[in-house]
């Protein structure tokens, strides 16, 4: 810009020098910025649950935890965000599920140990703000509080130019749960001959998506493209899916049956890393594959990249996106609490001694080729 640009641009006082730059001349719009928490509030409002009102606009959001209902609670923490699934949304221009995936994978994570989610809140980063696309994604993000049940009591929205491109942002979630002293999970009394019960999955929900991109890329394929596994539909909108929110039937699962051990969250590093992470020293999962009934985008995922089975079950949660290890003898139990609540529930396995491997597979995938 010539210096008569930067005249111009500045603008000029009465007295004929130049004005100083003020914030929104460097690109950060608080006015806009507030006229967004106004459009929000009514999103927000929609969470309010017992112990929280859900208003925004001070500096921090306030929980009643006694008002939730709980005498000794352990407050369990958990926050995340939604990987370069972002890049779908925003290269498609389908912002308006997003929000539900950020909180599905921090919620999914808080109920695996037993916490019931209270509160959520958000932060919203960009380079420049627009508030329709800013609403449309927290909207999502208030549909996700209600599936989980939490109160999306604040947030963060920041513009920082330079810092993203032109239509580019970036969600991160942080949720807070509670459970009472003494019902944590995974419990202690795992046993050989525990039932492992798989909750379906909605698709590849918010994880691999570095690798779907490629492989959609490698393909020569448009977002805009109909999807080759699921007719009538986009590509863009197809990948999209929002990630299942399972807290509502576990919980359940939980409170009814008295029988859930442990509960493993299926996200990034798929069977294989995140199964582990829920056994004690001396116990494996045995998992049968051919029992698993795999939706058939990562059919296509498998057959488009010549992913082998190995790598697709350490990618992708290949559809089950929540492991249940339940006591045998209440194994029925448990899995018709959970069907009752929505859920499709498959017996994948059982808990066995370790020998080698903490998780054991036995069959194949039905992976379409």
């Amino acid at each position: 810009m010539t210096t008569a640009g930067i005249a111009t641009a500045m603008g000029k006082t009465d007295g004929g020098s130049s004005n100083s730059l003020t914030y929104k001349d460097a690109g950060v719009d608080i006015d806009a910025a507030n006229l967004l928490v106004e459009r929000i509030k009514a999103h927000a409002g929609s969470t309010a649950r017992p112990g929280s009102d859900a208003a925004l606009g001070g500096f921090g959001g306030l929980f009643d935890l006694k008002a939730a209902g709980y005498s000794d609670p352990i407050l369990i923490a958990a926050n995340d965000g939604v990987g370069t699934k972002l890049k779908v949304a925003i290269e498609t221009g389908h912002h308006d599920t997003v929000g539900i995936d950020l909180v599905a994978m921090c919620v999914n994570d808080l109920v695996v140990q037993g916490g019931e989610p209270l509160l959520f809140l958000d932060y919203f980063a960009c380079g420049k703000l627009d508030a329709d696309v800013a609403e449309r994604v927290v909207a999502g993000i208030a549909e996700g509080c209600r599936q989980a049940g939490a109160a999306l009591i604040g947030g963060e929205t920041a513009e920082m130019p330079g810092m993203y491109g032109d239509g580019e942002y970036d969600l991160a979630g942080f949720a807070v749960g509670a459970a009472e002293r003494g019902h944590l999970l995974p419990s202690n009394d795992m046993a050989v001959g525990d039932v492992v019960l798989g909750l379906a999955s909605t698709g590849p929900h918010s994880n691999g998506y570095s690798l779907i991109r490629r492989l959609v890329a490698d393909a020569g394929l448009s977002y805009d493209d109909p999807a080759p596994f699921q007719a009538d539909t986009a590509l863009g909108a197809a990948l999209l899916t929002p990630t299942r929110i399972y807290v509502r039937s576990v919980l359940a699962a939980i409170k009814n049956s008295g029988s859930v051990r442990a509960l493993a969250h299926i996200t990034g590093g798929g069977f294989t890393e995140n199964i582990p992470r829920v056994l004690p020293k001396g116990l494996a999962a045995r998992i049968d594959l051919d029992a698993q009934d795999v939706p058939a985008v990562f059919s296509w995922l498998s057959a488009v990249g010549g992913v082998t089975q190995a790598e697709m079950l350490k990618t992708f949660n290949c559809g089950t996106g929540m492991m249940v290890v339940v006591d045998k003898a209440s194994a029925d139990d448990a899995a018709a609490v959970m069907r009752e609540a929505g859920e499709q529930v498959t017996p994948l396995g059982t808990i066995i001694e370790r020998s080698g491997d903490a998780v054991e597979f036995a069959g194949t995938l039905k992976l379409e080729r």
